[in-house]
Order: structure tokens, then sequence, then C-alpha cells
């Protein structure tokens, strides 16, 4: 992989441009129109770090994404320097708030371990798409917090306990590994905003468990109108027959939209799904479309362009 390609290098051995990613974030004009590529060499950075939203237009490359990991250890109820206990958000190891960023090649890590509440990433721009990359974590490791955020994954291994995908954004996941790890949990919780149409899509996906699962959930409402779809995927042994959870509350059964179509595995058995849950039709499916869920945005235009 060409240096002369990127704008700026990081590597921890002092061989590059900076030695951390913060500094070459820092490093970016604030609301820049052109791309800003910035390559990080193989190694663990543990950095606990923030896009602001002024750093627009960022592509961070790593050099594997086995091999260049950005990681943090906070959880929820550590205290901080002041003696407060960090919350959810607070545990975030990387804060994204940047529109238009591109992660490609790289391991987002909360390596708090089984604590709770423990962010990988928390994502609130809008059009960031992640290809290749891994998302390692237990309890919530995948914030996908801006409401307005629209959001593409792409070849990509996401793991965890409880809810471990969760938030407002609406976005796709497509060619992905969902790995749920210990006996039970649930993959997803949505909180989708009431106006929204869409909110997540996992297309062509493999929802896998380690070999302590047992029983987990597609999905649970965080909010009443959440929205998760499942298609074209495989689902292990591990997925509940039942599918979907209410969160212990009947009336999200009216209000949340959670739907499959044409899953394979066996852990996709439609005819035991909950009752308030959807088999979509194949006219109903064609509208999951990139266009559509995207709203006109297209991720594929920055798929690997290093």
């Amino acid at each position: 992989m060409s240096e002369n390609s990127h704008d700026f290098v990081v590597a921890r051995d002092g061989g590059g441009t900076f030695e951390t990613v913060q500094a070459a974030i820092d490093a970016v004009p604030d609301f820049r129109d052109d791309e800003t590529r910035i390559l990080v060499r193989e190694g663990r950075y543990e950095e606990k770090l923030v896009v602001p939203a002024s750093k627009t237009n960022v592509t961070l490359v790593g050099e594997a994404a086995t091999e260049t990991v950005l990681t943090f250890d906070d959880y929820s109820g550590k205290a901080n320097r002041f003696g407060e206990e960090l919350g959810t958000t607070g545990s975030s190891s990387c804060f994204l708030f940047a529109d238009d960023f591109t992660a490609r090649d790289l391991t987002f890590e909360n390596s708090a371990g089984r604590v709770g509440q423990a962010v990988a990433i928390r994502v609130d721009g809008d059009r960031a798409v992640f290809e290749n990359c891994r998302f390692l974590g237990n309890q919530d490791t995948l914030y996908t917090h801006g409401r307005e955020s629209r959001q593409y994954y792409r070849n990509c291994y996401v793991e965890g306990t409880v809810d471990f995908v969760f938030g407002w954004s609406t976005a796709v996941f497509e060619d992905c590994e969902i790995v749920c790890k210990g006996e039970s949990g649930y993959v997803t919780a949505a909180s989708t905003p009431a106006e929204k149409e869409f909110g997540y899509v996992f297309d062509n996906c493999d929802i896998l468990g380690d070999d302590d699962a047992e029983s987990f959930y597609l999905g649970r409402p965080w909010r009443p109108h959440a929205r998760t779809v499942v298609m074209n995927s495989y689902l292990g042994d591990h997925v509940e027959a039942a599918g979907w959870h209410n969160w212990g509350d009947p009336d999200n059964e009216g209000t949340a939209f959670y739907a499959e179509y044409d899953n394979e595995g066996p852990g996709y058995r439609p005819r035991d799904r909950v009752d308030w849950s959807h088999q979509l039709s194949s006219d109903e499916a064609a509208a999951y479309t990139l266009d559509n869920v995207l709203a006109d945005w297209d991720p594929r235009e920055r798929l690997g362009n290093c």
C-alpha cells in the first residue's frame, strides 16, 4: 500500500507523519470539501478517539482489519478523572460526529470485557461508510446514534452479547458477519424515529454464534418504532424460534416493524416467529434497495477507493 496515495500516515514507531490517530484527525482542515486520506499502520492504538463534526470527508485506512486496531477500555459505571460515573455514551472508544467518513481495513474495539455497556464506536455523522472493518465488544458494541445519520457497512464483522447493534440511525449491513457471544442476548436494539421508513437492514449476512451461544433474538425495540429487516441471510441455530422480542411491553408489538425475507439456516423458522413480525413478499422486499433505504445516497462510490 503506497504512502504516496495518502495525505497522512500514522505509525506508532514514529515512521509516519504522526504517532497517534487523534493527532492525524486533529490536523485535518475544518470542513474540508476534498477527501483527507489517512493511512494507519499496523498496531494497537489505545486512544479514545473523537472525529469532530468539523473534520468532514476523512478516510481512515488500516493495513489489515486484524492488524490495525483502534481500542479503548471505558465502560458504563467506570469513574472518570473527576470521580463521575460514565454512561453508555461516555464509554465509547470512538466518537464519530463528522459527515462523509469512511473507514476501511480497521478494527474498532472496546476492550473492557463483559462489564455491562461498553461501546466500541458511536456514529453520529451522515453518510458513514465502513468496509472490511471489525467491531469488537460485548454489550452495546456498535452505537448507531445519529437520528439523521445514514450508514453503510460492507464485508464487516460485528460481535457482541446484548443489543450489540443499537440506536436511531438508518443503517445497511451487506455481506457482513454478525457473531453472537455468550449464552443468550439480542442482536439489535433499534430506536428508529417514528417518522423514518427504514431502520436497520441486514442483507446477505451471516448471523452466527460462538460456542456458548444458545438463545438470541434478532431484535428488541429500544424505542417503540424500531424497524429491522433481515433478508437473504444465514441464521444459525442459536436464533430463537420466536425471532423477535417485545422488550416486555406488548404495546411495542403494534409499533415496531420486524421483518424477514428469503433467509436460510437452522435459525430461520418463519412459521414459529411471533405473529406481530412480518415475512415480506418479493414485491415488498424489492423496496429495500440502497437508493430507497439510504435516500438516494450511493455509498458504493467510495468502496475500494484508497
